[in-house]
């Protein structure tokens, strides 16, 4: 009897193996820009009830690789991944059913996301929140939600986010912020992942976003609210890897322009001297925009005069930083002084 169950155990597991290397197996493929080889190699392990073939095969009818974009179908393949727990297809779940026109039952997977820490879906939920749209108003998280999603680099939202700073009073911009640090905080805390067969085999996950599914026009926060601009789909589908929160960055300024002092330019999240810190002043989608901010706080904030200004690029926005400062203590006074002449700071470690 024991010997007829291990005979049955070995070839449940010859039988599996095959199957489950055939999803990477798709990836390969896809990565080469063979996507009818990536189909194939999916399309059966999906309709078995595999979610990760099942997110893959929603991406590829969302991006129109290998079979006609048809965004109906994308939206089936990504709700049965979904409904098994899978987070990315949570996350395209809710978009492509929002974009597909089911705005009201997509909203709740649309908030999970947003909470979870995806920009496209807090950029959405931001602005419904903002609007009252088929949730109740909530001006303070939606500043929060939109915050996070500019940090994020959506280019949408850091221009939802200048328009908020006209309607939103100054002290729920500022709750909305402390909001955002708390999100930003709790996001960074170490998740339990799953748990897993030790004999199965996985793709490998891509370092690179996911690929955005829609390219309708960013909204406006008094209007009513649209899918955020598409982004880049180079990538491959991958399976569930663990979200990276973006950092929470302060609301774009519109400060007056003026002659600015000389600043550093560096890519995002530069190297710094030494253990030294500096403080956050802003994110804009316009250089000249983040000099004339500092150039216009220099004149608000004296300790700023004796720091220099760096410009750091991150995309299409460019972040506003000042430094160098010797500690985290000294970085947190000087943001202190910031935010009481009503300009929100963020502190920047080494």
């Amino acid at each position: 009897m024991f010997g007829k169950a291990s005979v049955a155990f070995a070839l449940s597991l010859a039988l599996a193996c095959p199957a489950l290397a055939d999803v990477k197996t798709g990836v390969d493929a896809w990565g080469r820009g063979d996507y009818p080889g990536a189909l194939k190699e999916w399309r059966p392990l999906a309709i078995s009830g595999d979610a990760d073939a099942q997110f893959n095969m929603g991406q590829a009818y969302k991006l129109g690789r290998g079979v006609p974009l048809d965004l109906v179908q994308a939206e089936s393949w990504y709700q049965k991944a979904a409904l098994q727990g899978h987070t990315q297809a949570e996350d395209n779940f809710g978009l492509v059913m929002f974009q597909n026109g089911n705005r009201q039952k997509a909203l709740p997977w649309i908030e999970k996301s947003a909470l979870r820490g995806e920009p496209r879906a807090q950029y959405i939920y931001g602005t419904a929140l903002f609007n009252g749209d088929m949730v109740k108003k909530d001006w303070t998280t939606a500043y929060a939600l939109m915050t996070r999603a500019s940090a994020s680099g959506l280019a949408a939202a850091s221009a939802s986010l200048a328009q908020m700073d006209r309607y939103i009073p100054m002290d729920q911009r500022q709750k909305g912020l402390a909001m955002a640090r708390d999100m930003e905080v709790a996001a960074q805390r170490p998740k339990i992942a799953p748990t897993q067969s030790a004999n199965v085999v996985r793709p490998v996950p891509s370092t690179g976003p996911v690929a955005r599914p829609v390219d309708l026009p960013p909204s406006q926060p008094e209007s009513d609210f649209q899918m955020p601009p598409k982004e880049p789909d180079s990538v491959a589908p991958v399976r569930r890897p663990v979200a990276k929160a973006a950092t929470v960055k302060p609301p774009v300024a519109r400060p007056a322009v003026t002659t600015p002092k000389p600043v550093a330019t560096a890519t995002a999240r530069p190297a710094t001297q030494g253990k030294q810190w500096r403080v956050q002043l802003g994110a804009f989608g316009e250089e000249g925009r983040a000099r004339a901010l500092f150039t216009k706080l220099e004149g608000q904030v004296s300790a700023l005069k004796s720091l220099q200004p760096v410009l750091v690029k991150a995309g299409t926005i460019t972040r506003l930083q000042a430094g160098p400062l010797a500690s985290a203590s000294a970085a947190e006074q000087l943001c202190g002084k910031v935010r009481a002449s009503g300009q929100s700071c963020l502190v920047v470690a080494p």
